[in-house]
């Protein structure tokens, strides 16, 4: 359901992520009684409609849960597109019975999987991989007293309560202190702080004589290759070969089996038989 849930208001709308974010504020709100009904609807009968108006009565609220993550240096569009996951997540495990609201419920998923979405993809992260070094990473933000530089002081009180050294604190402000940047270009850049992406920076190697050259004589290689694999096959697993995978028309199995009257299942072990062999020659 997570991934076939029918979303009218996709968040790479036309206008950019703040017609998407005024668009999910004018979804409606539900009542209590009307959620509960569109709940027991998709438990019950599967109805994805049900679903649907669940979700999209929420999205608000993903938007509102997705502001808290802003300052770990990832795009707001990304953390919000992770947000709405975890609550068509919610959705499915949705219990009416249990008497909650499902934004009650639903924090909870959201919160999880924006989470997972910074672990997976935040740098410093990858290199932070002790319990207290996370712990450091998502509390580094609300430990601190001041917008600006903390103190040394500041350091070494907040290196010793998370366990960690000060060096590895004064690491992880750094790189919060920063942001990451796109490889590619993002948006028209007619903003007055637009910068060129990395991606700007690099030439066009796609016609370039060398790469061009060198692709053509590993085309040339992996056709030889190819020929050879072919030659040392019987004349049948050849034909069976060139016939299942090369020609522009493929027959099927069955085709082939009236042809050589024998069954389908004996083509698929000739077939499978040839491209094993296949394969060791082109690894040899």
């Amino acid at each position: 359901m997570t991934q076939s849930l029918p979303i009218s208001v996709p968040l790479n709308a036309g206008g950019g992520l703040a017609a998407y974010i005024q668009a999910v504020n004018a979804q409606p709100v539900l009542s209590a009684e009307e959620e509960r009904g569109l709940a027991v609807r998709f438990r019950s009968k599967g109805d994805l409609e049900a679903a649907r108006q669940l979700v999209l009565s929420q999205l608000r609220y993903v938007v509102r849960v997705a502001r808290g993550f802003t300052g770990y240096g990832l795009p707001q569009a990304d953390l919000i597109q992770e947000g709405n996951i975890g609550l068509m997540k919610a959705v499915k495990h949705f219990d009416p019975k249990r008497g909650v609201r499902l934004v009650s419920f639903a924090v909870h998923w959201i919160r999880a999987q924006i989470y997972d979405y910074i672990l997976r993809n935040w740098r410093m992260v990858k290199v932070a991989t002790t319990k207290a070094q996370r712990k450091l990473f998502f509390n580094l933000r609300k430990s601190r007293v001041r917008l600006e530089w903390m103190k040394q002081k500041e350091v070494e009180s907040l290196a010793k309560n998370l366990d960690v050294s000060p060096e590895v604190v004064q690491e992880m402000e750094s790189r919060l202190s920063g942001t990451d940047v796109p490889f590619d270009a993002d948006g028209d850049g007619d903003d007055d702080d637009h910068r060129p992406a990395p991606a700007g920076y690099l030439h066009d190697m796609r016609y370039n004589p060398e790469v061009l050259a060198t692709r053509a004589d590993d085309d040339a290689t992996r056709s030889d290759s190819l020929d050879q694999a072919l030659t040392a096959l019987d004349e049948r697993s050849r034909e069976i070969i060139r016939r299942r995978w090369l020609d522009e028309n493929k027959p099927t199995l069955h085709d082939l089996a009236k042809e050589y009257g024998v069954s389908a299942e004996r083509i698929r072990q000739i077939e499978k038989k040839a491209l094993g062999a296949m394969k060791n020659t082109l690894a040899a």
